[in-house]
């Protein structure tokens, strides 16, 4: 493997030159995690509780220990390699342990967000014919109420103490040992685990994850997040989500940094503020709503002083956050665009100029383009698909299509191009800008408008403090383009408002782009990773 700390992160070294080596039996739990803590063995986690109280420092030889033995009692069970499980607990440690121990057992995790309910619990469980469930107390009832819609499941693991009807993973570890007599066999083909989709236009698909998945997040830690072994990092996402896979574990534990794990409900811009002055954060990751709400405060009054490095992904950035977040830090906030389906495959670099509201270029290792739906490139400033292009050796961290139990769904494979479903154009300099979610783009009047370029034009004008725009039928322009907003603190809504808020869209982008209906609403349908469900707008969901 890699010295990480030796390759050259320039983009245009690495763009010429960058192709990770992944070992034919890689397993991130023993190669990663084992090997930082027998060799440069510093603090790994630091916990934080719910009210910022309490704080622990997690070395990565302790969280090696506790993994092995998470591991070996799942072995004791009878849980074998290839065996589905279903992890969801919130932002503690055990949750690396049980994730970690997952892959030194060769158990295929399944990590949920906590917001799931019972029956989508069930649903994942059905899904994968799980015959494990690993759960944080508060999520048991939520098990409890499905146990028998479950008929595949056969152990039922409770992180922390006895519980009736439950396996307590205290006492499970506790008669376990904190080494592991033979390392379990795996290929870096193998699946390692599975993150479901957010489910904007369907129901949740299973995204299968190999073991080469973890050493492919090496270019999203090298040449995106710039990542050192003294940083302290703190990503701001929810365990379930593919997003803690590169904000919290792959990125961050391969470069050897200290991941901040703040288990705390609900979000205090304050408490976050005060907290990276507490903590000393250094490489920062927030999603554009996080960034958006501070962008409604007076930073100046913060010490984020220890930031040397910023990131948004989730969703598009609106540029007016971008700027004000740099007066008041002096880091631009760098886009970062991938999916569940893939590691980081396109961003703003640390190297390069950063143009406010692109995605950025296509990350080194992996071959981008906008393609039509023939697969190929149109003229630069053309609206086509966002695709990564299949190669030979395979582009590293790419799924190779959805599971369905028997054979991959590869249906988004075809004319050599993984389609991402997202829609972008492309500039002289190669940097991608988003357009939009291919099923959501509007046509009016002859004009493919991109929602999200109207929701960032709304965004601007104080009035609105959220909106999502879509496409209404129409008989005479095809589509009407018609905004759903949520109003700021002191405004109220009417009809000079509404056509105020027109008047200011046509003037701060083209005037066939504005939305010709506003509605006025106090929240927006949303998917539980927090994306807005613009099918539910349209009444199709």
């Amino acid at each position: 493997m890699y010295d990480f700390m030796k390759i050259e992160r320039g983009y245009a070294h690495a763009v010429r030159n960058y192709q990770p080596d992944i070992p034919d039996d890689f397993n991130f739990a023993y190669d990663v995690i084992d090997r930082q803590g027998a060799q440069f063995d510093k603090t790994a986690v630091i916990a934080v509780s719910g009210d910022g109280a309490r704080i622990e420092e997690i070395s990565y030889s302790q969280m090696a220990a506790s993994s092995n033995r998470f591991a070996n009692g799942l072995m004791a069970l009878g849980v074998r390699k290839g065996d589905f499980a279903c992890l969801v607990a919130g932002r503690i440690p055990q949750w690396y342990d049980a994730l970690f121990g997952c892959m030194k057992a060769g158990v295929i995790s399944m990590p949920g967000t906590t917001l799931l309910t019972a029956k989508d619990i069930a649903y994942r469980v059905n899904h994968s014919r799980a015959r494990v469930v690993i759960v944080s107390p508060e999520h048991c009832d939520k098990v409890d109420a499905v146990r028998a819609d479950c008929p595949t499941l056969k152990h039922f693991i409770v992180i922390g103490g006895p519980r009736e009807g439950w396996i307590s993973s205290h006492a499970m570890c506790a008669a376990a040992s904190d080494t592991i007599a033979q390392r379990l066999a795996v290929k870096s083909t193998d699946m390692m685990m599975a993150y479901f989709t957010s489910g904007t236009t369907a129901m949740p698909k299973m995204v299968p994850r190999d073991f080469a998945y973890g050493l492919a997040h090496a270019s999203t830690a090298l040449f995106w997040m710039d990542l050192n072994r003294d940083d302290i990092h703190w990503t701001l996402t929810d365990t379930g989500w593919a997003k803690a896979a590169w904000g919290m574990l792959f990125p961050q534990f391969l470069m050897g940094v200290s991941v901040v794990l703040y288990d705390g409900s609900g979000f205090g811009a304050e408490f976050h503020l005060n907290l990276i002055k507490k903590l000393k954060i250094t490489t920062f990751c927030a999603p554009p709503t996080i960034y958006r709400l501070f962008a409604q405060m007076d930073l100046g009054s913060y010490d984020l002083s220890s930031i040397r490095r910023s990131m948004g992904a989730g969703e598009p950035l609106n540029p007016e956050v971008i700027r004000y977040w740099k007066e008041q830090t002096g880091t631009t906030i760098a886009d970062g665009y991938g999916q569940t389906e893939t590691v980081n495959i396109i961003a703003n670099f640390p190297d390069q100029p950063v143009k406010f509201g692109s995605m950025g270029q296509p990350v080194p290792g992996i071959a981008m383009d906008v393609v039509d739906e023939d697969g190929n490139v149109p003229p630069l400033g053309e609206i086509g698909h966002i695709a990564v292009r299949l190669t030979d050796p395979w582009p590293p961290g790419l799924f190779a299509g959805y599971y369905e139990g028997g054979e991959l769904d590869s249906a988004a494979f075809h004319n050599g191009w993984y389609y991402t479903g997202d829609t972008a154009t492309r500039d002289e300099d190669g940097y991608f800008w988003f357009v939009g979610r291919a099923d959501d783009l509007i046509g009016s009047a002859g004009y493919r408008i991109s929602p999200f370029e109207v929701e960032s034009a709304l965004l601007e004008h104080p009035a609105v403090a959220e909106s999502a725009v879509i496409g209404e039928p129409d008989e005479v322009r095809g589509q009407l383009v018609v905004a759903y907003i949520i109003l700021a603190a002191g405004y109220e809504a009417s009809d000079a408002l509404s056509a105020e808020i027109q008047d200011f869209c046509k003037a701060n982008t083209a005037p066939y782009k504005y939305p010709r209906k506003i509605n006025f609403v106090a929240e927006l349908p949303k998917t539980i990773s927090g994306k807005i469900r613009r099918v539910e707008l349209r009444g199709e969901g």
